[in-house]
């Protein structure tokens, strides 16, 4: 096991303090508790909200309503602008040249 010293403010401490004793176990078991409760909380999978995901449809069925409204032209400006890049190292030859024939084929419809 670490030891960790901390310097808290006497307003935090003592918060720490009841809260313990609330619990009935030492402030250092506390501590911990507190700490682990955190960074579960990171790794955990939280449910989102019915409201949130109707905000998001909303705002993702916008996008592609204006997407849609993009001529051909500015598709293609675009695309001209981008910057090239060399592969990820994972991606063989000839899945590189398969992906530029499909996109070749897409700029002539």
């Amino acid at each position: 096991m670490s030891r960790l010293t901390l310097r808290l403010p006497e307003s935090l401490h003592r918060q720490l303090e009841e809260l313990a004793s609330n619990e009935a176990v030492s402030l250092n078991q506390y501590i911990v508790y507190a700490l682990t409760r955190q960074i579960t909380l990171a790794y955990t999978v939280q449910a989102v909200p019915e409201k949130a995901v109707a905000e998001q449809r909303a705002v993702y069925t916008a996008l592609l309503q204006n997407l849609g409204e993009t001529s051909f032209e500015q598709i293609r400006k675009t695309l001209d602008e981008r910057e090239i890049v060399s592969p990820e190292g994972g991606l063989s030859t000839e899945v590189v040249d398969r992906i530029k024939q499909r996109v070749k084929e897409t700029k002539q419809i």
